[in-house]
């Protein structure tokens, strides 16, 4: 297996070489997947490459004042119309992450996978993986850097907001010294990070606020206090006017009730599946669990997918987190 290094160095060349690049990250994107997407298209332009910027559905609103975030399309609304035979993918721990923009794949098409999930399993014909990194937006860090690129105040937000959002504001344990030694750079090349922590952290839209309320309604704890889950349902949302952004967060009230080991985010979808987001304090690796669901992502945030109803789904993911601990 190649070493990080010589990896940078493979998708630096495959970046000067080629032309005309598909940029995508996982379906509903957070913080890190649309920063890492801003990441590639300004490099891309820095390199005087064509590319294209795309991603399933809608970007989180709270994210538009970022390098031209309003350029990446929405592919339930306005996919193009071709297919593409260069594709760079961001923060997507598993080829199924990017939903149905893989229509726009062509068949022979070079996929570039850029990620920092331990579940990643190397999809790309292309991969830069780095599972100790806190962010994607730190490997791009690294491979801007790489390429010689010339830092500006706008892409040093966009890649802050990765490492932000992805260390919940500094706080996780993935907060690592390279982590700060970064965004201590960043800031010298005129981030405003308390711009950008209240606009990414703390600012709640109304129906944030109500779906929130409608959430903590739901909340259940087990015998022994140490699991704690809440449920959001359709209803809810239409109730709230909210949109899927609005849960980001969520999943993080019930972990944080003190004794509690693994908070349980479930949101029932009109299509009857289940959506399961998973919140550890450290005993038990949740990215080992979701996987067991057919999901991933980290030690101690992950996510699954699961089919049936929320009254079959909550005990089964229950259980298992149960005989985890």
């Amino acid at each position: 297996m190649q070493t990080y290094e010589q990896e940078l160095q493979q998708v630096k060349s495959f970046l000067l070489e080629h032309d005309d690049y598909l940029v995508v990250s996982h379906v509903q994107p957070d913080g890190d997947a649309v920063s890492s997407t801003l990441a590639v298209g300004w490099l891309l332009s820095c390199l005087g490459k064509k590319f294209t910027m795309i991603n399933e559905g809608p970007i989180p609103k709270r994210m538009n004042m970022l390098w031209h975030a309003g350029d990446i399309i929405n592919g339930s609304e306005e996919p193009p119309d071709r297919m593409f035979t260069h594709v760079i993918c961001v923060d997507c721990a598993d080829f199924a992450r990017v939903g149905n923009v893989r229509t726009l794949f062509a068949e022979d098409a070079t996929i570039v996978n850029i990620d920092h999930h331990p579940t990643n399993d190397r999809y790309g014909s292309v991969n830069l993986v780095l599972p100790q990194a806190a962010a994607t937006a730190e490997i791009l860090y690294d491979l801007l850097n790489a390429c010689g690129i010339t830092w500006d105040a706008e892409i040093a937000a966009a890649v802050y907001t990765g490492l932000l959002t992805d260390t919940g504001g500094f706080r996780y344990t993935n907060t690592s010294p390279k982590v700060m030694s970064i965004a201590s750079e960043l800031l010298g090349h005129g981030v405003n990070g308390p711009e950008l922590a209240e606009i990414l952290l703390e600012e709640m839209t109304l129906p944030q606020m109500k779906v929130l309320v409608e959430a903590l309604n739901t909340l259940r704890v087990s015998e022994d206090g140490k699991i704690a889950w809440v449920h959001i349902t359709p209803d809810h949302m239409e109730r709230c006017g909210a949109a899927s952004e609005d849960l980001e967060g969520i999943v993080n009230y019930p972990r944080n009730i003190q004794g509690v080991e693994v908070g349980i985010l479930f949101k029932l979808l009109k299509s009857g599946i289940v959506k399961v987001s998973l919140r550890s304090a450290g005993k038990v690796d949740v990215a080992a669990l979701a996987q067991g669901f057919g999901g991933g992502g980290h030690v101690r945030a992950a996510g699954c997918s699961l089919e049936g109803p929320l009254e079959d789904v909550i005990p089964r993911v229950v259980e298992q987190v149960r005989l985890r601990l």
